[in-house]
């Protein structure tokens, strides 16, 4: 796949909704590569802090904070066209743009896929794709479609709601109402975050937190601040709502 290094203004990236099940060890799409990945410290989940449901009704949708939601519909169809093989094959000559997900740094010391989507180009993919079946009235929902690195991940920001899925790998969230504004850097990625800052925090002012699986997808209200780090090579999705 031809890669341009080029600045990027849209800021998303994320995930995958199936029910819920677990794929297998093996059952990577072919995006696990050789290497040292994500260190060892952040690769198993200590703790989950955000609720997770699999009962979520159009009733309930106007949440207020985060919510992990799982079998919401089936996209076994888009996840088998999300392999790293079929990926090659149907776009492995199209030229993409890579950013650091930065909301305020510019400095670009980690840079991947995400965002920069051109819908008509990208067309064969996403029409098999079924978001959450929710939105908001009068707006059209936007995808932004990821590949990122083990290590990589979005400084803490904030934006509009939508919902993150996860299609391949695992992404660790972490998430704060928008009126508590997290102690952070911007010029330090999220590892550096979580190596540096984390551990000092007190436990009232750490966040919300979850790792996400293949297969989950995870709500984020309005205005929330959020950062992510991918702790696999991980495919994503999002779906924001206006």
């Amino acid at each position: 796949m031809a890669l341009e290094a080029r600045p990027l203004l849209w800021l998303a990236l994320w995930t995958l909704a199936v029910p819920a099940r677990s794929f297998g060890k093996d059952a990577d799409g072919g995006w696990r590569r050789p290497g040292p990945g994500a260190p060892a410290a952040v690769t198993e989940e200590e703790h989950c802090t955000v609720e997770r449901r699999a009962d979520l009704s159009y009733a309930d949708y106007a949440f207020s904070r985060p919510v992990i939601l799982q079998g919401l519909t089936d996209n076994s169809r888009f996840r088998d066209l999300c392999t790293r093989q079929r990926l090659l094959a149907s776009f492995g000559d199209s030229v993409v743009r890579l950013s650091t997900a930065n909301t305020y740094s510019y400095q670009k010391d980690t840079l991947y896929f995400f965002g920069d989507n051109n819908f008509t180009e990208w067309a064969s993919l996403f029409r098999h794709y079924s978001p959450p079946p929710f939105s908001l009235l009068g707006t059209t929902p936007a995808y932004s479609f990821g590949i990122a690195g083990a290590g990589s991940g979005v400084p803490f920001h904030w934006h509009g709601p939508g919902f993150s899925e996860v299609i391949y790998g695992r992404k660790r969230w972490f998430l704060y109402p928008p009126e508590k504004t997290p102690e952070f850097h911007p010029n330090k990625t999220t590892l550096a975050w979580l190596r540096d800052t984390y551990p000092a925090l007190t436990p009232s002012a750490r966040p919300l937190e979850c790792t996400i699986q293949a297969g989950e997808v995870l709500y984020f209200p309005d205005r929330w601040w959020h950062a992510t780090l991918n702790l696999d090579t991980s495919v994503f999705i999002s779906t924001f709502l206006g």
